[in-house]
């Protein structure tokens, strides 16, 4: 059992390497989206260099230098600043829809603990849903549709093919077609299905009016938070501000040779090089940054949030059944399992093994856990 000190470790996801930060070049970092204009930048400064080594004097004042960097400061520090208020928001969202889910299925478990048989199979029904509004979320942001219009199969937009078996055609209810071909999401498609439960619950006394009112509340707020998630991926920056921005990022670092060879001859082609690795290294994390729900590696881990969600609420619809055959409250009593792990539940795979083995540590098993810290324990090293 690691000490107190090693817990912010485990939940910022930094597991302890080899190759310190400063000299990782490839997993997680920027440089292969911007090798490409660095090199062309620092062919340019040869070229710049030997012209006027070989033919004519190419310096311009260095007095320019400065003007210009303020431009490219300001649009630099402006689009880096949107991209990560976008990753940030997107983040939130994301845990406001995990929280509904949660008090949701907290209260559908917690007042349908002694109901009939039938009752109890329709409640089951309705988390299973709960947990498939949070894949659909994850694909209808990642514009990954079709999972209920041909059952089994997703459909990548760009192939018309299919691309996998969603982890979630189990969970949707029986005989659904999909009207994503007519514009309607399957998120908000599923929150009839939950509405509908609820009142018929309210109306069979299952759930008191403001219970009831509750309910609702966490639905609504659920179904606003994916409404701004979605505007997120569908609002990119402006067209014009992106143009504009790599034009003055090219230009800044056309000029800038001419600036530096009267004084650092030859020295301009690395100093060159390394000014426009730094420049574009930041352009990139923007970039990278702006649509936060893909499958960068530094997008927001949503695969792993959603699947540890799915085997936490598995746990209290597993322990919500066990309870209602033995007629004992939840989580009272001898355990279910014995060897002082949670037992083998659906949609528990390997992966979610090693999240535990890890999520022991921290007592609080929170999404922002799942979000941050487990990633270093699914990821290669």
């Amino acid at each position: 059992m690691p000490n107190r000190s090693e817990i912010p470790i485990i939940i910022l996801g930094i597991m302890p390497t080899l190759w310190p930060l400063a000299l990782r070049f490839i997993k997680g970092a920027i440089h292969g989206a911007i090798i490409l204009p660095m090199l062309l930048h620092a062919a340019f400064a040869v070229v710049i260099v030997v012209l006027d080594h070989n033919i004519h004097d190419l310096g311009l004042p260095a007095s320019i230098i400065p003007s210009l960097s303020i431009v490219v400061g300001l649009m630099l520090v402006f689009r880096n600043q949107t991209s990560y208020n976008r990753f940030w928001d997107g983040r939130n969202y994301l845990t406001v829809i995990i929280t509904c889910v949660r008090n949701l299925t907290r209260s559908f478990l917690a007042n349908s603990h002694r109901s009939p048989v039938t009752d109890r199979i329709e409640t089951e029904r309705i988390i299973r849903i709960l947990i498939a509004i949070l894949y659909a979320t994850k694909n209808h942001l990642r514009a990954d549709w079709g999972a209920e219009i041909i059952l089994g199969t997703a459909i990548n937009p760009s192939t018309g093919n299919a691309t996998l078996t969603p982890e979630y055609s189990d969970l949707l209810p029986k005989g659904l077609y999909g009207c994503d071909d007519r514009g309607l999401g399957l998120v908000l498609q599923l929150t009839f299905f939950v509405e509908q439960y609820i009142k018929k619950g309210f109306d069979k006394g299952a759930f008191h009016a403001p219970q009831a009112s509750q309910m609702q509340v966490q639905l609504n707020t659920l179904v606003d938070a994916y409404g701004r998630m979605e505007t997120i991926r569908l609002t990119p920056i402006p067209i014009a501000h992106l143009i504009h921005q790599k034009q003055v990022l090219a230009l800044f670092g056309c000029v800038l040779p001419f600036a530096l060879v009267d004084k650092m001859d030859y020295w301009a082609i690395p100093v060159v090089s390394l000014v426009m690795f730094t420049l574009y290294g930041i352009d990139g994390i923007g970039s990278q940054l702006e649509d936060p729900f893909g499958y960068d590696r530094n997008d927001i881990k949503m695969d792993f949030i959603v699947e540890d969600i799915r085997s936490e609420i598995s746990v209290l619809l597993e322990e919500w059944k066990r309870a209602g055959q033995q007629g004992y409250d939840m989580f009272v009593g001898k355990r279910p399992d014995s060897g002082g792990q949670v037992g083998n539940l659906a949609g528990v795979n390997e992966r979610d093994k090693a999240q535990r083995m890890v999520t022991e540590v921290v007592p609080d098993r929170s999404s922002f856990v799942a979000a941050a810290g487990l990633q270093s324990i699914r990821a290669s090293p």
